[in-house]
C-alpha cells in the first residue's frame, strides 16, 4: 500500500495544485503542514490566519501567509482565491474563549472562510471536526461541530472530506491539567487496545494528506476515528 501511496502522491505532484491551510498555529495545523512540506505534493501552500508565523528552515521559505481580520473576511476574499485544496483546522474551546467566541470562531469563521474558498475555485475542502459530532447533540461543543459541518457541506465542494478524530494525543503548549492526565492515560490504554478513543496526532496529519490523494465515490465522506488511524498509518515518502 506504500508503494501505492508513492504512486500517488507522485502523479498528484504532476498536477501542480495548490493548498491553503486555516489554523496552522495550532497543533493539528502546525503538524499538517510539517506533513505536507515533508511529501512535497502542493507547488504552493498558503498559510491564512489572524497573525504572521514565524518559522526556522529552509523548507519553510516557500511558503505564503495571508494575514486576516476573521470579523472582516469579506476584505480578504482575495486571500482565498485560486487554491485547489482547502485544509481546516481552526476552532478553539468553549472553556478557554467562553461560548460566544466558540462558536462565532468554530462555526461563523470556519464557514465563512469555507464560503470564500468555494466562491475562489478551491474544489477541495477538509474539515477538522471530532468525535461525536452532531447537530443535535444537547451539548454546545459537539453541537457546533455538527452543525458547521452541515454548513459546509451544503456548500457544495466536489470533495469534501471531515475528520473525527477522538482524543488529540500531543503535548499541547498550553497548561491544560484535566486535558493532560486525559491524554496520559488514554494513551497508555490505546497503546494496548483498539485507537477507539484518542489517536496521536502525528496520524491525523498523515491521514489529511494521504486522503487528499484517493478519490472516493462520494464527494462527502466522513472518517471515524478508528478510520484516521487506520489511513494515518499509510505514507509513501
Amino acid at each position: 500500500m506504500a508503494e501505492d501511496m508513492k504512486t500517488l502522491e507522485e502523479n498528484f505532484r504532476q498536477q501542480n495544485k495548490s493548498c491553503f491551510i486555516l489554523g496552522a498555529s495550532g497543533e493539528t495545523g502546525r503538524m499538517l503542514l510539517q506533513e505536507l512540506l515533508e511529501r512535497n505534493i502542493f507547488s504552493k501552500i498558503t498559510l491564512i490566519g489572524r497573525r504572521q508565523l514565524t518559522f526556522e528552515g529552509k523548507e519553510y521559505e516557500k511558503l505564503v501567509q495571508e494575514v486576516v481580520d476573521f470579523e472582516k473576511l469579506d476584505d480578504s476574499a482575495a486571500a482565498f482565491q485560486g487554491h485547489d485544496v482547502g485544509y481546516c483546522c481552526l476552532g478553539t474551546t468553549r472553556a478557554k474563549a467562553g461560548a460566544e467566541i466558540f462558536v462565532r470562531v468554530d462555526h461563523d469563521y470556519v464557514l465563512k472562510s469555507a464560503e470564500l474558498a468555494k466562491s475562489g475555485g478551491c474544489t477541495q475542502f477538509h474539515l477538522e471536526s471530532s468525535r461525536g459530532a452532531d447537530k443535535n447533540s444537547n451539548f454546545l461543543y459537539l453541537k457546533v461541530k455538527g452543525q458547521v459541518e452541515a454548513d459546509i457541506e451544503a456548500l457544495g465542494f466536489d470533495r469534501y472530506a471531515i475528520y473525527r478524530p477522538g482524543v488529540l494525543l500531543v503535548d499541547r503548549q498550553e497548561s491544560r491539567p484535566a486535558e493532560w492526565l486525559a491524554r496520559k492515560f488514554l494513551g497508555a490504554f490505546s497503546s494496548v487496545c483498539s485507537t477507539s478513543m484518542a489517536i496521536p496526532i502525528q496520524v491525523v496529519a498523515k491521514a489529511m494528506v494521504s486522503n487528499t490523494l484517493l478519490q472516493p465515490e462520494q464527494k462527502t465522506e466522513i472518517l471515524e476515528n478508528k478510520n484516521i488511524a487506520s489511513l494515518g498509518k499509510i505514507e509513501g515518502k
